[in-house]
This record gives C-alpha cells, structure tokens and sequence, in this order.
C-alpha cells in the first residue's frame, strides 16, 4: 500500500494532522469514484450499464450531491483510524526490529497489515454506515445523519449489524499483505537498482503499483463485505444487494452462480481509475502540509520551500531543536550578562 514517508522532524500530533488533512482533501476530491465502485459491488441497478454510464444515471437520478454520499461519515473515520493504525504499526516493528534498528520488508508488510486489522476493528461501525449511506437514495433518505445512522442501525439490527462482514478484512488481509509483498520484492528489478536510491517520483510509482496489485487480489473479500454491510431490511430493496444470501460463504457462493466469478470484481475499473489521483493528491497534500509544519518547527527557511535553514541539525528531532534553541538564548543572554557585569568593573 502506497504510504506517506515518517519524518523524524514532525511531532506525533503533527504527522497526524497531515495525514489526516491529506485523507480528508484525497477522498473528498474522489468520492464520486468510491460512490460508483461501492455502488458496483453491492451491485444497484445504477451499475448494470457499465463503468461510465454509472455516473450519467446517478446523477439523473439522484444529483451532483450523490457522489458525495457517506462522504463526511469516511473523512471523520479517517482520524481515528489514522491514529490507531500508525500506534499499533509503530509498536508492532518495534517489537521485531533488529540490532541496527532494521526491519524486513515482509514482517514490515505484516505489521501494516495487523495495524490496519486493528484500525478497521475500532472503526468498523463507521465504515458500514459509509456503505449505508451510499447505498440508499438521497432524495429518499432513511438514515440522516451520523448519531441517527448508528442509533437506528442498533436499534433496528443490533449491535452485530455493525460489524457484519469484519471476518472479511481479515480474510482479505492475507492476499492485500501477498500483493504488496510481490511488488516491493521486484521493485529493484523494475527499477534497475536498489530500493535506498529510488527518487519521489519512483516511490510514488511504486505505491500506486503496490495499491492495484493488493487491491486487485483483495477484492472479491471487498466485494462480499460491501454486500454484506449493505443488507437491510430497512432500505429498499434490502440495499439494493443483487444476490440473496444468508452469511459470508453463501454470499460468495450465490454471486458465482447467479453472476458468474467475474462479478466479484465488479467495481474494479472505478478502484483502479481512483489509485492515481488519490495518491498523488494525498502525497501531495501532504507535502504541502509538512513543509508547514517544517517551517513553523524552525528547519527550513520558507513554507514554500525545503531548502534548510543554516545552522539547523536536520538530524535533531523537533523536541531536541528547541531545546537546542533554548540552550544556545539562555548561554547567549549568561554572556551578555557576563560582559556587562565586566564593563562595570
């Protein structure tokens, strides 16, 4: 999965405002991509006609603002996620890095992947609702807002209904975990030399490799939670799901018979068409947010620029730098002192 890159230089608190800043702007600008690709694979009648026609009926039927469905509800599960996921994955290499302060980029792949189990856990409430929300007729709303989504979806269905499909991010883990493992592992042949020396634009490349790949192979465990989260009595249609099924492996099951194998892809070609804008504006996003904070920390001479302001260890951490800064004002103000009192003698 492509990643933004930890900088020593950044306080916890900060690298998390940054990623949260660049999720919340990268999504929002391509939710209408993640509309018609969850529409697909819970597999309403807005799909039948293929990828582009998709939008031409969502927006006849329901307007502009469709594609902005259970938008809010995916950029508020981004912060805790987000804070979940980087804790756990920090204490999990921790845990399996060597004496160098190495990790292998397998057991790297599998503590993303454990973190990442963990954050879904937490926040798996908020991510059926998404899928709620989105599948249900906006002009026609039967969940409104995000307190009365979830008091509904308890009350009607119980608190399981919540976390209906979760054995699915398990299961789709284990090949997401393969998918970006076969990438890295032949990055170095792709490129024609080693991983340390790849440039922005390389690593950029990469992840976006990395993200179709995974994705590709995680799909259809995707494609059955989606129907799974999606399943209601209380929407029309049950959802709008185009398969009946009782449980996980039925639901697999009854979309091969009745769709063909090729239906648990359905949605792909909107996932993939996302991968580059939504990375290259969350790396970008990101970047910009970082580069403020960089200045505002004291390590660069321009919000607008990276160039390094002289005399600055790039090395120290932010905590360390402004000690270091407190340190060189208090020794600078002992010697003014000194000298004035010498002058005096």
């Amino acid at each position: 999965m492509a990643t933004v890159k930890k900088d020593d230089r950044l306080t916890s608190s900060q690298s998390l405002l940054c990623v949260g800043f660049a999720g919340v702007f990268s999504k929002t600008v391509t939710s209408p991509l993640e509309v018609v690709k969850i529409l697909s694979q819970i597999g309403t009648f807005h799909c039948k006609r293929g990828f582009l026609h998709s939008f031409v009926f969502i927006c006849q039927n329901e307007g502009l603002r469709a594609f902005w469905k259970g938008n809010m509800v995916s950029c508020l599960r981004l912060f805790p996620y987000s804070a979940i996921h980087l804790a756990t994955y920090k204490n999990i290499v921790h845990l399996h890095v060597d004496e160098l302060g190495d990790i292998s980029q397998w057991r790297a792949i599998v503590a993303g992947g454990l973190a990442g189990i963990s954050a879904a856990l937490a926040t798996y409430p908020l991510e059926v609702l998404e899928t709620r929300l989105i599948a249900q007729n906006c002009q026609e709303p039967t969940y409104r807002g995000l307190l009365h989504s979830l008091s509904t979806i308890y009350r009607n269905e119980g608190l399981q209904a919540l976390y209906r499909g979760f054995s699915l991010t398990v299961l789709g883990a284990v090949p997401f975990s393969i998918g970006c493992y076969a990438v890295y592992v032949n990055l170095d042949k792709l490129w024609q030399e080693r991983h340390v020396r790849f440039t922005s634009l390389q690593n950029f490349i990469n992840g976006c490799l990395a993200a179709g790949v995974a994705q590709t192979l995680s799909f259809p465990f995707e494609s059955v939670k989606k129907k799974m989260q999606a399943q209601s009595r209380l929407l029309p249609h049950c959802g709008g799901v185009d398969v009946h099924f009782n449980g996980m492996l039925d639901c697999f099951r009854q979309v091969i018979k009745n769709k063909g194998i090729m239906a648990l892809w359905s949605g792909l070609t909107a996932n993939m068409v996302k991968i580059v804008p939504y990375f290259g504006l969350l790396f970008s996003c990101f970047e910009m947010c970082k580069q403020v904070c960089l200045y505002r920390n004291g390590y660069i001479i321009s919000p607008l620029s990276y160039k390094p302001k002289p005399g600055v260890d790039q090395s120290l951490g932010p905590h360390e730098l402004q000690e270091f800064k407190r340190y060189l004002r208090n020794r600078k103000s002992h010697k003014a002192q000194s000298s004035s009192i010498g002058n005096r003698w």
